[in-house]
């Protein structure tokens, strides 16, 4: 377990010495992420002179840290404290303001999942456009169109443009799209659940699959139990800074705070 006030050097050796026999997934380095808040809406003569009062945010405070191939991450922390910032920088969602994060693999992100879809499209054509951009190829998304389109359940809407579709229809799509693409690295949050409860199941029931795969997942969640069942490593963020990082050691003083 690292904690935020460091190891000892011994026990630092030992545990670089195993990391460097491991393929990373995700590393970061130094990475920084501030917002700059605005109170609010200035003048147009404010905009000018610039003299509206702006407040730096700092969500990501200087974070160094490896994930490695096949670990179960959680990122855990109270609300603010940046563990989505996190994931939303390894997906690629948004940029770090300072250092880096590089990534092995292809990642896909059950954050945001209907960017990308084009309204004027139908459902079907949107797989497609769906699939090249979180890095399938056409004869990956071809040889998977079928079980995609099972899969999302909704019937002849899936030839119908995707302005005719409700939330859930396009969450569900979107969801269909991702999690048959075979991501080496998957980024998951809390949130991501999609339409009604027989797809609450279904999507889950295919999580749990992935779960059993050697795949890198790492997840955001305040849903305690759901972890300790399926991570095996814990992060604890707090205030924008890595306060824990190990096993379930970490979760149990979580859960005591």
């Amino acid at each position: 377990m690292v904690m935020g006030n460091g190891l000892n050097k011994t026990m630092a050796k030992k545990i670089k010495d195993g990391d460097n026999k491991r393929e990373t997934s995700v590393e970061f380095d130094g990475v920084t992420k501030s917002y700059t808040l605005h109170h609010q809406k200035p003048t147009l003569i404010e905009q000018i002179f610039k003299t509206t009062k702006r407040e730096k945010f700092v969500a990501l405070d200087n974070i160094s840290l490896k994930i490695f191939k096949g670990e179960k991450v959680a990122i855990i922390g109270s609300n603010g404290s940046g563990k989505t910032t996190m994931l939303k920088i390894i997906a690629r969602i948004t940029n770090s303001t300072f250092g880096s994060v590089k990534t092995e693999g292809k990642v896909v992100s059950l954050i945001d999942l209907t960017a990308g879809f084009h309204p004027e499209l139908t459902g079907y054509e949107n797989i497609f456009l769906n699939g090249l951009l979180i890095g399938m190829s056409k004869q990956d998304i071809k040889e998977k169109i079928d079980e995609i389109v099972e899969f999302t359940d909704i019937g002849k809407f899936i030839y119908s443009p995707i302005f005719t579709y409700s939330e859930g229809m396009k969450l569900r799509l979107g969801f269909s799209v991702a999690i048959f693409s075979e991501p080496d690295i998957l980024v998951l949050d809390e949130g991501l659940m999609a339409g009604d409860s027989d797809f609450h199941k279904k999507s889950g029931n295919k999580i749990k699959e992935m779960f059993k795969k050697d795949k890198t997942i790492i997840v955001v969640s305040h849903w305690l139990s759901y972890l300790e069942q399926n991570c095996n490593r814990f992060i604890y963020v707090k205030e924008g800074k890595i306060e824990m990082d190990g096993g379930k050691e970490v979760i149990n003083y979580y859960k005591n705070l």
